[in-house]
């Protein structure tokens, strides 16, 4: 790499990796450091993650995610040392940047992706409005209707079921019904 010619102080940089290697790069990325006393310049590597509610087998199941699969985030001051460090660490292909120059992450992007982190796990399905769906617990077992109206937040449909020969709005959890 050409000699740093600008420092820009502490900044938030990603750092592309083999996929699937993510937490070995950051823990090794950490290791090193300390190991070759560059902890005053790199502070922290992290694998940035999500929460996620997913339904399996009519079950809720909260799963952490990746955000950025394929990526590190390193917060650092860029200097030859700890360019060299990091871009020579095991599994790193290389920075987010214009040749070998990283570029570093936005400040709001950076409070963006913590933001996500901390946040309440999002229910992830794939029902939409009017798709046909079968209730498969509950006191409406059995029963098909059509999704009129869906809250992602709490995890709930109101599903148009034909009760006694009368169309009924019905409220059901995500994890009661299947499609059809």
């Amino acid at each position: 790499m050409a000699k740093q010619r600008i420092n820009l102080g502490r900044n938030w940089y990603a750092v592309h990796v083999v996929n699937g290697f993510e937490e070995v790069v950051a823990e090794s990325i950490l290791k090193r450091a300390k190991d070759f006393d560059m902890e005053d310049k790199i502070f922290n590597a992290l694998v940035p993650k999500e929460k996620k509610v997913k339904i399996r087998k009519n079950k809720k199941e909260v799963v952490e995610e990746k955000m950025y699969p394929g990526y590190v985030l390193v917060d650092m001051i860029v200097t030859d040392e700890s360019w060299y460090l990091i871009r020579n660490t095991p599994n790193v292909t290389g920075f987010v940047g214009t040749g070998t120059t990283p570029i570093p992450i936005e400040k709001a992007e950076i409070e963006e992706i913590f933001r996500r982190m901390k946040q309440e796990p999002v229910i992830e399905f794939d029902f939409q409005i009017n798709d046909m769906v079968k209730i498969i617990e509950g006191p409406l077992k059995d029963f098909e209707g059509k999704i009129i109206d869906i809250d992602q937040s709490k995890g709930k449909l109101k599903i148009l079921v034909n009760i006694f020969n009368r169309e009924t709005p019905v409220e059901v959890n995500i994890y009661q019904v299947k499609k059809i």
